[in-house]
């Protein structure tokens, strides 16, 4: 019987690898990923993505005034560009030749490596949409010979072993230390056991930990999704901002989300007050997104007064979380390990969307070929990534709360 070819194992991938397969592994664990709107047909150079923040001018009781004061509103547009992100399995021939005849072998013995890609590529980009487009997965809190201990052992979801990893004393445009491996995890503790030395590369000045490559050092020019702290940052935008060729300074609210500090309030409290903000906005927020850690604390706190929801998105994914009420109508708050510890997202979530050129992510095969040959080892080599970014239309009907 003859070895399965490449040929053969191209047919095998293209049948077991489809759209809907992957999709229900990208989206299974990642809520806000699977909940916003996806447009897959983001070609061109950039995506103008217009806002009008402010009605024309042209009022007053006064007719003669009225007139004199016309102005034609306010309007900024958004310039969204693509990102890059890739994630690669090889897997070497021996195998393939190993599975004669039989596509199914194969595909059991190849799937990890492609599943873990496909899984690799999600988690970046699930992540990177609660980020700030830097690309920063955690701060070093300490550091010894052999290991790192994370500022917030909750962002210890964001990493996994044979990572390569570097460090740099800001979030971008300065430059980075030597890229040394995860060898180990502890997830209870948010210790990291390095491959290498780490002491002098990962300290609390070399705080920003990034995998290696994503890192931009030219700060005008980051390698990330912007993610939802992008779009809504923690401090308001000053008048050196550019977010999209926008300066949200004209208003800071309206282009740049509002900031709603619950901090000293109970956390259903919080909510609640961050609510009747987006409302006073015109906004009318139906999610809100917290890490699980935050979403322990808002369920004990609300004791035999809580209210569960099962939203699904397809009848193999769905989510559960908490029912709050807010003064424009029902709040789903749904934990999601990708979003930061000690920060809420509560968003209307018609006014985003996922723009992508093709599904984010999926196997690219541009050639048409789902799997290459590895040119310099006898091995085939799979590729999943995505271009894409996320957009916002109105910021200012959604809010960051600081708990």
């Amino acid at each position: 019987m003859a070895a399965l070819s490449a040929t053969g194992f191209a047919a095998a991938l293209k049948q077991h690898y489809t759209d809907e397969r992957i999709e229900n592994m990208v989206y299974k664990d990642n809520p806000f990923l699977a909940m916003v709107a996806k447009y897959e047909d983001f070609g061109g150079e950039n995506l103008k993505l217009p806002i009008k923040y402010g009605n024309p001018m042209g009022r007053s009781a006064n007719f003669t005034t009225a007139q004199t004061n016309v102005t034609g509103g306010s309007i900024k547009a958004f310039l969204l560009t693509r990102i890059k992100d890739y994630a690669i399995a090889q897997i070497e021939n021996e195998v393939l030749e190993a599975s004669k005849g039989n596509a199914n072998a194969f595909l059991e013995a190849a799937v990890f490596a492609i599943d873990g890609s496909i899984q690799a590529a999600t988690r970046s980009l699930a992540v990177a949409l609660y980020g700030n487009g830097k690309g920063s997965i955690g701060v070093v809190s300490t550091s010894d010979s052999t290991t790192i201990t994370l500022a917030t052992t909750q962002d210890i979801t964001n990493f996994e072993v044979d990572m390569s990893l570097v460090s740099s004393a800001d979030e971008s445009g300065g430059t980075v230390g030597a890229a040394i491996l995860v060898t180990g995890i502890n997830r209870d503790t948010g210790v990291l056991t390095m491959g290498a030395d780490p002491s002098t590369i990962f300290t609390s000045t070399l705080k920003y930990i990034f995998v290696e490559g994503d890192y931009a050092t030219d700060s005008t020019a980051l390698l990330k999704v912007s993610g939802i702290a992008a779009w809504l940052p923690s401090t308001a935008p000053g008048s050196t901002d550019s977010f999209f060729n926008v300066n949200r300074s004209a208003d800071v609210d309206r282009l740049g989300g509002i900031r709603f500090d619950a901090s000293s309030l109970p956390i259903e409290e919080g909510l609640i007050g961050a609510a009747a903000r987006a409302a006073r906005a015109g906004g009318k927020p139906d999610y809100c997104f917290m890490n699980y850690s935050n979403f322990a604390d808002l369920e004990k706190s609300l004791g035999s007064k809580v209210s569960y929801v099962e939203k699904n998105i397809k009848p193999e994914i769905g989510f559960r979380g908490i029912l709050i009420h807010g003064p424009r109508g029902p709040i789903n708050v749904i934990p999601d390990q990708n979003c930061p510890n000690g920060v809420a997202y509560m968003i209307q979530m018609d006014v985003w969307k996922l723009y992508s050129l093709g599904k984010a992510p999926r196997i690219l095969s541009g050639d048409g070929l789902k799997q290459l040959r590895v040119y310099n080892a006898d091995a085939i080599e799979v590729r999943v990534g995505y271009y894409g970014q996320l957009g916002c239309r109105a910021p200012g009907w959604n809010v960051r709360i600081g708990l």
